[in-house]
């Protein structure tokens, strides 16, 4: 492992102290401030509220760390571009913390694709679901940046765009609001790659799934669990010629157990000791969040929308 957990911040100093000796860390500091100010630490995980990644991001960039930020990176693309604008000031790296783009399924996803295994790359599918209606939980409160989109709609977006490889020019959706919280609860959307598209529909009040599908002119990919990938056991993907209906002439590719957020902290810390690009930049967590504010546009809209530059 390239990374080391040195220290743990938190707004209650004993909820600090309980996490650093539940996962053996050595500090605990009851204000982020604290941990900001400590010289032995390089960089910095924020995983706080949406609508608090910008701001202690900036924060953190300012106090000379390196910054992993988690997804979305912000609350819209204005506040992506602030952080961009942070990033060159303070000359520190700063990327977005999407372990999926680093997990060797979606490489080999990414690979097969790249390489004319299913043919033209056409339609990607994908649902993505859990169920919380819990109106004190951060994902259920819309001014910390919560709802279906921003919190899982964004997984099928940016691997869309990463297998794609390049961007929408349109996007269309449907969103269902709870009545009482107001986040989004069921939203589906369909984003145009022209000549292909991507739609997927994601919940937080469904039965908890997840599940890609990746059409081609010549073969489809499933990716059995695209986005929590366990770390304890094989992940799969199957690859389909499509010669027997049900799936039944695809085979099956296995990936050895892996962590997928160690992955993330190594390749981002691997980036920092020898200074090349993070594995998720912000110029991509920026193009990400245009496609989020556009679809939030449509939603109201309900016209397609145009991916602002």
């Amino acid at each position: 492992m390239r990374a080391e957990v040195v220290a743990v911040a938190s707004r209650n100093l004993q909820r600090a102290q309980e996490v650093a000796s539940r996962f053996g860390i050595p500090k605990a500091y009851g204000s982020y401030e604290e941990l900001l100010r400590d010289t032995e630490v390089d960089a910095v995980y924020n995983p706080l509220p949406n609508h608090l990644h910008v701001p202690w991001s900036i924060k953190a960039a300012e106090a000379g760390k390196h910054v992993l930020c988690e997804k979305p990176i912000g609350m819209n693309a204005e506040d992506a571009r602030k952080l961009i604008e942070a990033r060159d000031r303070t000359g520190v790296k700063i990327g977005e913390a999407l372990m999926v783009k680093t997990h060797p399924q979606w490489l080999r996803a990414r690979e097969l694709v790249r390489t004319g295994a299913i043919g033209e790359l056409r339609a990607v599918l994908s649902a993505f679901s859990y169920f919380n209606i819990d109106p004190n939980n951060i994902r259920n409160i819309p001014e910390a940046g919560g709802g279906g989109i921003m919190d899982i709609g964004c997984y099928p977006i940016t691997m869309s765009r990463f297998l794609f490889e390049r961007e929408p020019a349109r996007v269309a959706s449907v969103l269902d609001r709870d009545p009482q919280m107001g986040i989004d609860r069921l939203s589906s959307a369909v984003l145009d790659f022209a000549p292909g598209q991507a739609i997927f529909t994601c919940s937080t009040q469904l039965v908890p799934f997840q599940r890609m599908q990746v059409f081609g002119t010549r073969g489809r990919i499933e990716m059995e669990i695209p986005y929590n990938i366990p770390p304890d056991r094989p992940s799969r993907i199957f690859l389909d010629d499509g010669s027997e209906l049900g799936g039944r002439s695809a085979r099956t590719e296995e990936f050895p157990a892996t962590d997928q957020y160690t992955i993330q902290a190594d390749e981002f810390s691997r980036a920092v000791e020898e200074n090349t690009e993070v594995p998720v930049p912000l110029e991509d967590a920026l193009k990400n969040m245009l496609v989020i504010d556009a679809l939030l546009r449509a939603a109201q809209s309900r016209r397609w929308e145009q991916i602002a530059v």
